[in-house]
């Protein structure tokens, strides 16, 4: 697994403005929940003001409480139903689906992105409610948000992350991780862990969202509340995986995945396909609901042998991995580019956008014959709400909407438009039949930006319509600008980053350096304090090295640290740290571990350098280690201390001949301090 992604390259990013965050209701909620002393009934009131957020928090609300009682009906009783953690974080993940449902990624499939978290975070939920591993509802959110770093890069770095997509869909190419860190000196596994720590998620669900791909790395002990987590995450990222698959030889292997985690979780295999077809039935009502374009969901059923699993029958093909961009992929959301108006991928022409809302289509003609003759490209709506729904979903550059209008009207439209990221960069004329000094006040206090009376006048309109061009234009040049310093300020991160890790990591090993060991030791060292849990470390010595600099020339001596290295890397356990700290030395460092773990540990590093042999001319270069080996004790003040002991371990196996592991501490096996394992 990466390495966590450190928080001051995190502040950076986070300094640039772009990174995906809650916006508007959302960030109310949030910074609400946030308060010790927030009433039920005032986290009511401002979700109320978004009617969407109100059906999705019932919805959620209801599928916990369905079998139990009755419908959840209201606000109140869904909060008092989910708790304000999985409030928050609920409200957090739906916004971020509201507001970044598409964007300027062509390679990446926003549609796919958030139909396969919505049916994670389903399964999630299911899953949690069958085990009991955590909280249902907070396991929702966590589904939902758990793979928020891929989200992350693609509108951080929209071009440059469509390159890495496309590459990484070439056959014979690198992985996707290794790609990302390449071209951004982090990847998307890194940036979801910062990202859910900085909004406030608790560790256990961030450390099983990090190893939810490959659950065999991670150190967490069986059985352990943080190791079921995990195995729920790890079964709802198969179920979401299938319901998306329309490869049946990735679906079956998906469910030998899943079938597994299940077992281990205590759930009959009868149970899990139940489960499994209640998740796609409440997948399809959710998607409908968030107006998300999904494939049919397979038949679940013939999941029981984990055999091939086949689209029930009358159902849309499921869809191929996104980053493949294969015809049998999900369909995509069109993209909207924000200068064009055109999806992506259609030729580019330099069109404007304008949308006229009035319900008298006699009007409607009338501007919408101005309108073409000043070379817009011209939508119509009849009534405040679906002037609401066109505006966001084509963000025009102009909009002109009447005073009086059905269903919303015009100054609660502006000012719903204004509350809005994309409304904020419309410029809107207001027409009326009044042209007085009050509604002029009110029209510009709406957040309208011009304001015409009735009867139109073309010619008065159309020099108006040249002005509110010039403004378009001005705002279009600063927001370019803003997007050249944005892209600037990102490969400045990006550089950064790299010269930050360029600055931790010995080149001739590649393993971190002294300065990152000191780091993470001490952190390993504060966390152990705080938890309660083992930590050990080893002091690896080669031995004889500086005899064969000597002899065999530094040359060669380069060589035996690059095998020593490789070896190392080889024979250690997933959750281990090695770094070089001197010219012949390595530290490791072994989280969670106790003495006798760490012990066998020692001796599986020790016999793959035993194992090791280099040709020198016609010289046998031998190759070994002397391990010294050290645990924390309540009686060390600090972790010199347990580097010490180590020091005084490598130093006894020299001692007692070389090419061995020692430890000063005592052991399960011995009650002396001067044991040799």
């Amino acid at each position: 697994m990466s390495p966590p992604l450190d928080s001051t390259r995190f502040e950076q990013i986070r300094a640039s403005g772009d990174l995906p965050s809650p916006k508007g209701i959302a960030l109310a909620v949030i910074r609400l929940t946030r308060q010790q002393d927030v009433s039920t009934a005032e986290l009511a009131r401002v979700i109320g003001a978004d009617p969407a957020f109100v059906g999705r928090l019932i919805k959620a609300a209801n599928g916990l409480v369905a079998f139990s009682r009755r419908p959840v009906a209201s606000v109140h009783e869904a909060l008092m139903v989910l708790g304000l953690p999985a409030v928050r974080t609920m409200v957090l993940g739906f916004s971020l689906l509201s507001h970044y449902r598409r964007g300027a990624c062509q390679a990446f499939d926003y549609n796919r992105f958030w139909s396969i978290s919505l049916a994670r975070a389903l399964a999630a939920q299911v899953f949690a409610e069958r085990t009991r591993a955590a909280p249902a509802d907070e396991l929702f959110a966590v589904g939902l948000l758990g793979s928020v770093g891929e989200l992350a890069l693609a509108t951080l770095y929209p071009a440059d992350y469509a390159a890495v997509l496309e590459g990484a869909s070439k056959t014979g190419a690198a992985p996707l991780l290794e790609l990302e860190r390449v071209q951004f000196a982090m990847d998307h596994r890194e940036l979801t862990g910062a990202m859910l720590e900085d909004w406030g998620l608790p560790r256990i669900f961030i450390d099983a969202v990090a190893h939810a791909r490959d659950p065999e790395e991670s150190h967490l002990a069986d059985g352990s509340r943080a190791r079921r987590v995990l195995q729920v995450l790890v079964a709802a990222r198969c179920v979401a995986e299938i319901c998306v698959s329309d490869d049946n030889t990735a679906r079956s292997a998906l469910a030998v995945t899943l079938f597994a985690e299940g077992a281990r979780l205590g759930m009959e295999r009868e149970c899990i396909v139940a489960d499994c077809e209640r998740i796609a039935a409440l997948w399809a009502e959710w998607g409908r609901m968030l107006q998300l374009e999904q494939p049919g969901a397979p038949c679940f059923g013939d999941l029981v042998e984990a055999g091939p699993v086949t689209a029930a029958t009358g159902r849309a093909p499921a869809a191929s991995p996104a980053r493949a961009r294969s015809p049998g992929r999900l369909p995509a959301t069109p993209e909207i580019t924000e200068a064009t108006g055109t999806t992506s991928g259609e030729p580019v022409a330099p069109v404007q956008r304008a949308l006229i809302v009035d319900d008298e289509a006699r009007t409607r003609a009338g501007l919408r014959a101005v309108l073409e003759q000043a070379h817009y490209e011209v939508h119509e709506a009849g009534d405040g709400r679906e002037g609401m729904e066109l505006a966001l979903e084509l963000q025009p550059q102009i909009m002109i909407l009447d005073w009086n209008l059905p269903e919303l009207d015009g100054p609660d439209l502006v000012r719903s438009l204004r509350q809005t990221r994309i409304g904020q960069a419309i410029y809107m004329i207001l027409l009326t039949h009044s042209d007085d000094d009050e509604h002029l006040v009110a029209a510009f206090e709406a957040g309208a930006d011009d304001f015409i009376a009735k009867p139109l006048r073309p010619r008065v309109l159309g020099a108006r319509l040249r002005a509110g061009q010039r403004v378009v234009r001005l705002q279009q040049e600063v927001e370019r600008e803003h997007e050249e310093i944005r892209h600037f300020a990102s490969q400045l991160a990006v550089t950064n980053r790299r010269l930050h890790e360029a600055a931790l990591t010995d080149a001739l090993t590649g393993f971190p350096n002294r300065r990152y060991a000191i780091d993470r030791v001490q952190q390993e060292w504060s966390a152990a304090q705080r938890w309660g849990r083992p930590v050990s470390c080893m002091i690896i010595d080669l031995d004889n090295f500086k005899q064969i600099n000597d002899t065999f020339g530094h040359d060669v001596g380069d060589e035996v640290l690059r095998s020593a290295a490789d070896a190392l890397r080889g024979a250690l356990r997933g959750q281990d740290v090695v770094c070089r700290t001197g010219g012949d030395e390595f530290l490791a460092i072994c989280p969670e571990t106790d003495l006798d773990h760490a012990l066998s540990c020692a001796e599986r590093l020790r016999t793959a350098l035993d194992s090791l042999s280099l040709q020198a001319g016609d010289a046998r270069v031998a190759i070994s280690a002397s391990i010294g080996v050290a645990m924390r004790e309540h009686w060390m003040p600090d972790v010199d201390a347990l580097i010490k002991q180590a020091d005084l371990g490598a130093y006894l196996a020299k001692q007692k001949g070389r090419n061995r592991v020692a430890t000063v501490q005592k052991t399960d096996e011995s009650s002396g301090v001067d044991t040799v394992a």
